[in-house]
């Protein structure tokens, strides 16, 4: 059968030409608007972090991950209003996405305006299955200038909150204030601030933007004030509205509301400028009333945050049963994160770490596989999966709040470093009534002082303080010395809440060359004695003294040695020591090889003369027996599986403690015991203090403490319930009559 086109309509050769015309010009002009929209999706730890998604033809779908790159990565986070990329992830790292699978062999050169201007297959041209869905991290910095634009139509519902910036705009008279609690919502978008119309709004919204500016809820305010000087100040609305669900950490993981009619003057008739109020937490609040209160009581809380290096960042511990234990990262995400932030009177999270980023911690593992609906009081109240096992310390869960913004940093500055981490610490202060920049005294100055300064300044840790400084050139007009007498407990949030000698200085060697100093680090070690191996292995030995005599040289034994006959025998209390490195960086002592000592006994150099402190109190806290502060050379005896060794004491090789792992001083090694021969029966309190004088820098100094109980009857000993500082909660540790009179203490 003979088949025709007679009975189809041909265009005409001149539309022909005009269509064929029309696709060139949009496929060559490169500013053309692209007929697309992105979103980040998925299971996110950070908010500019996520599945890729695209926006076609009404329905949101995903892209392949088959030959991605960075160049596609930043096309996609420049069109998402983000500066540029940091990395892209393949394989559904987010989780799988729905429907359609848009794009597939993405390939763009990295200047292009738009995804949809890259080479692909075609839009829903696709071989992949959503296990490929592609996701990426953008950069936290917007771009300057960036206008959002809709392509979605009316399907607004589905497309999240995509600004330069936001801004809480208080008003003249609360503008010194700090922090800033209160004032109109404004976003920035396309180089402008503009108001956002209350019609819509809810408090669910101001949760999240008191969120992501450090405070942990919202309250009502005086609208009265607000409503007169909206009355007189000329309005710019932003064309959308804002529809949060109360659970998300930033504005961007919102969804959009309804557009809004811009009209000039009579844009918003029925509402006006949106205003919020919030809450500050405890460590922020002008006065204490006004603090945000706790879901617990603030003298033992449920959840805690250990081995960070900024105020608002940390391991999550939770405490159960009297135990400090840490959370497992699996299923671990922003809501759960931002429950913990706000419980601890921060706001919303930054980000969910995950993989013990902050370090691991030790005790049990008390919660897996965590699900909160985002609204909880407390981690505590969230579920969890109580069965689930197998999830170590190499999986610790952490977190990083949002903060308030206090100006910390403005109060302080490193002078003359070589880098931004490192110099003289000069700070500002009130000198004959006007604020002038002056250095810090260097008497008393040390490890915890340094700590301040470098979390002060976000900074991260301190690596070393210095109490001279005439390497560093710092700013001459900032010689004076305008701070003494400085002492930290390290805890604080700026040096001049440390005590200080205030008005009245005193610095005998003044500033120039003997001003304070700082190097500051990212990443701090952070060592733990294993209290079960102590406890395991702890046992009398009555020795000779004629077997002694290097111990009794190197100061070993009690003062009621001395003179002893050399056919006496001294009864020791011998243990190992096992000294784990659980946090992220080498542990190092500090002085160099040329002043390391040579100790006869152990016929190796020890690097650090005073690394522990062994000691026996009393239930009330008296010290009985004449412990010794013991000396070490610093090797890797042991690593965790995969962690190569890299110090030990042979041949006079470099010293130290790699992370993960441990060094090992076996009980039957010299001086490795304390000197019980003149102590009487009765129960007593066994203590080990590593790294006491604070020489080297660590993440964490509450767990260099163990303490044990000790029951001596004259031939035997018992030791039992040891435990690591901070392990327990206060209640328990009360438990040990004197235990908290003998605290760590700085000096």
């Amino acid at each position: 059968m003979l088949h025709t086109l007679s009975s189809r309509r041909l265009p005409s050769a001149p539309l022909l030409l005009l269509s064929w015309w029309a696709l060139s010009l949009a496929q060559a002009d490169p500013n053309a608007t692209p007929t697309i929209q992105l979103r980040l999706a998925g299971d996110k730890r950070k908010h500019y972090e996520g599945r890729l998604e695209v926006y076609h033809s009404g329905e949101w779908g995903t892209v392949c991950d088959d030959d991605f790159t960075i160049y596609a990565a930043r096309v996609a986070c420049r069109e998402l209003g983000y500066l540029d990329a940091e990395a892209w992830t393949p394989s559904a790292k987010y989780g799988q996405g729905q429907g359609r699978i848009w794009m597939d062999n993405v390939n763009c050169q990295g200047n292009e305006k738009s995804l949809a201007l890259c080479n692909s297959n075609g839009l829903g041209v696709s071989d992949c299955k959503h296990s490929e869905d592609v996701g990426v991290v953008c950069t936290q910095k917007r771009m300057p200038g960036f206008k959002f634009v809709s392509n979605v139509g009316n399907n607004l519902e589905d497309m999240t909150v995509q600004v330069e910036e936001v801004r809480i705009r208080a008003t003249y008279s609360q503008r010194k204030r700090v922090p800033i609690t209160e004032g109109f919502v404004e976003v920035k978008d396309g180089g402008k601030w503009r108001q956002i119309c209350s019609q819509d709004w809810t408090p669910l919204n101001s949760r999240v933007i008191c969120g992501m500016y450090g405070f942990p809820g919202e309250k009502g305010y005086n609208a009265r004030g607000y409503k007169m000087l909206a009355k007189r100040r000329k309005k710019n609305y932003w064309g959308f509205g804002v529809n949060c669900t109360g659970t998300e950490a930033d504005l961007s993981d919102c969804k959009l509301g309804r557009q809004v009619e811009l009209k000039g003057n009579g844009t918003c008739e029925q509402g006006m400028p949106v205003v919020i109020s919030c809450v500050p937490g405890r460590a922020f609040a002008p006065t204490v009333s006004a603090g945000f209160r706790k879901a617990y009581r603030v003298e033992q809380p449920l959840v805690r945050l250990r081995g960070g290096a900024a105020i608002g960042e940390g391991r999550v511990e939770v405490l159960k049963n009297g135990l400090w234990g840490t959370v497992c990262d699996d299923n671990w995400d922003m809501k759960a994160a931002t429950v913990v932030c706000r419980e601890l009177g921060f706001g919303s999270a930054k980000e969910a770490l995950t993989g013990a980023r902050l370090g691991q911690g030790i005790g049990p593992v008390h919660m897996n596989e965590v699900q909160c609906s985002g609204f909880e009081k407390s981690l505590t109240e969230c579920a969890f999966n109580s069965e689930a096992t197998g999830c170590g310390h190499e999986e610790d869960a952490a977190v990083k709040c949002n903060i308030p913004a206090m100006g910390f940093n403005s109060r302080l500055r490193l002078s003359g470093g070589r880098n931004p981490y490192e110099g003289r610490v000069e700070v500002l202060a009130e000198r004959n009534g006007s604020l002038t920049w002056g250095a810090v005294c260097s008497d008393s100055w040390g490890t915890m002082e340094a700590m301040v300064v470098c979390r002060q300044l976000g900074l991260g840790f301190a690596d070393n303080a210095f109490q001279e400084t005439w390497y560093w050139q710092g700013d001459p007009s900032a010689e004076a010395v305008v701070m003494s007498g400085v002492r930290c407990s390290g805890t604080e949030l700026t040096l001049d809440q440390c005590l200080h000698h205030g008005k009245h200085l005193n610095c005998p060697k003044g500033g120039g060359r003997f001003a304070a100093g700082v190097s500051c680090t990212q990443a701090a070690p952070d060592l733990v004695l294993n209290a079960e191996a102590v406890e395991q292995t702890t046992y009398l030995e009555d020795r000779p003294m004629y077997a002694l005599q290097c111990a009794q040289e190197e100061h070993c034994l009690s003062s009621s040695a001395t003179g002893a006959s050399s056919t006496s025998y001294r009864r020791l209390l011998r243990f190992s020591s096992q000294i784990h490195n659980n946090g992220r960086s080498d542990f190092r002592p500090r002085s160099g090889h040329q002043s390391w000592i040579w100790h006869e006994c152990h016929r190796h150099y020890h690097s650090m003369e005073v690394f522990t402190h062994y000691d026996l109190f009393s239930l009330n806290g008296t010290k009985i027996a004449e412990g010794h502060k013991a000396s070490f050379c610093l090797e890797d005896s042991h690593c965790e599986e995969g962690i190569q060794k890299k110090f030990e004491c042979a041949n006079f090789g470099a010293q130290g403690i790699t992370t993960g792992c441990w060094d090992t001083y076996r009980h039957d090694i010299d001086c490795q015991w304390i000197d019980v021969t003149d102590v009487k029966p009765g129960d007593y309190i066994f203590q080990v203090v590593i790294n006491p004088n604070f020489e080297v820098a660590e993440s964490d100094y509450s767990n260099n403490i163990m303490k044990c109980r000790c029951r001596y009857d004259g031939n035997r000993i018992w030791m039992y319930n040891c435990h690591i500082g901070g392990s327990l909660s206060s209640e328990t540790e009360e438990t040990f009559p004197g235990l908290l009179t003998n605290q760590l203490s700085h000096r």
